[in-house]
């Protein structure tokens, strides 16, 4: 049964989706509990949180600084909270790096993940919703892309997600009062409306909107474009670009699904738009939106980079309207 007083953990809920569906889940009236180790955030993604939702619906916010690579920090907030659920978004994901350093996301993603289902189930918490991606497809044989197509990371950090639900799905089937749900997304973008909330990596940024916002602004010289002989419609790589409000949304109908759904067991759904964009169509929009124009670097081609992939769209018809 669900119950709108439900006690959420949502695990790097200070990043960028984490932040936007933390604040979805306060305005559906959820309790929430964020643990994030500010790996890649900051904790002014968590005060613009409460100044976007107000201070009312703040109080059913709490935050602590944690790493989920370390049981002590979880056992804490479990031992001390009962959660109905928990929303696991805390990992590494960056394409790139991973093929640069693939043991720290091994580390990350993987040992952290495992720390969180010895502790949910421990205190017998078993209904989870987790950030997979799109990358466990690796380069699909067609396109548009569908959740029954089989699973081939190309990478690194799309290899930790697949292992990641690959662990889900034994975990469930050993287990079966778990209520696991995968979240394949694409291409997160955009902000709140507001204008508190949006992309501010630290670094040089592994996602293209941020780092063509850079540019624009003047904190990065030029964008570089990563592969522009690609057999696609203009040589670059074509992807599903998904705005991160309707993303948030989306674990929200999740969740509401975990908790009405019989029988859910562990399932994978795709989140994304049903339409493929690519990097140079992105830029160009940028441009005219922007009334800029930006500087561009043609590089080659990235090892573990897909060619293109987009999902196949069915507005609300395997989670739900939220």
């Amino acid at each position: 049964m669900m119950s709108s007083s439900q006690k959420i953990l949502v695990t790097g809920g200070a990043g960028f989706i984490g932040a936007h569906t933390v604040v979805q889940l306060l305005k559906d009236g959820f309790h929430v509990s964020i643990i994030d180790n500010f790996d890649n955030s900051a904790m002014e993604a968590v005060d613009r949180v409460r100044e976007v939702v107000g201070s009312n619906l703040s109080q059913n916010l709490e935050f602590t600084l944690g790493d989920i690579r370390n049981k002590d920090d979880l056992e804490k907030l479990f031992s001390k909270t009962k959660f109905d659920a928990v929303i696991h978004f805390a990992g590494l994901k960056a394409v790139g790096e991973s093929v640069a350093n693939p043991c720290r996301y091994f580390d990350n993603n993987l040992v952290g993940t495992i720390n969180l289902y010895e502790v949910m189930a421990k205190h017998n918490c078993k209904n989870m919703v987790f950030s997979s991606s799109a990358t466990v497809y690796g380069q699909p044989e067609k396109m548009p892309c569908v959740e029954d197509f089989k699973l081939q990371a190309m990478n690194p950090y799309g290899r930790t997600k697949l292992f990641l639900e690959e662990i889900a799905r034994d975990i469930q089937k050993a287990e079966p009062e778990w209520r696991i749900i995968l979240l394949r997304y694409f291409n997160p973008v955009g902000a709140h409306e507001s204008g508190k909330l949006g992309e501010d990596p630290r670094g040089i940024p592994n996602n293209l909107m941020p780092y063509i916002q850079q540019v624009a602004v003047g904190r990065l010289p030029e964008l570089n474009v990563y592969g522009y002989d690609y057999p696609t419609r203009d040589g670059s790589a074509v992807r599903d670009y998904i705005h991160v409000m309707d993303l948030a949304d989306g674990h929200i109908a999740a969740l509401r699904n975990l908790f009405t759904t019989e029988n859910i067991g562990c399932t994978s759904y795709n989140l994304g738009t049903g339409r493929g964009i690519s990097v140079l169509e992105m830029v160009e929009a940028f441009n005219k939106a922007s009334g800029k124009k930006i500087a561009l670097k043609l590089c080659p081609k990235r090892p573990g980079d897909a060619i293109e992939n987009w999902a196949k769209n069915n507005p609300w018809g395997y989670l739900g309207k939220p």
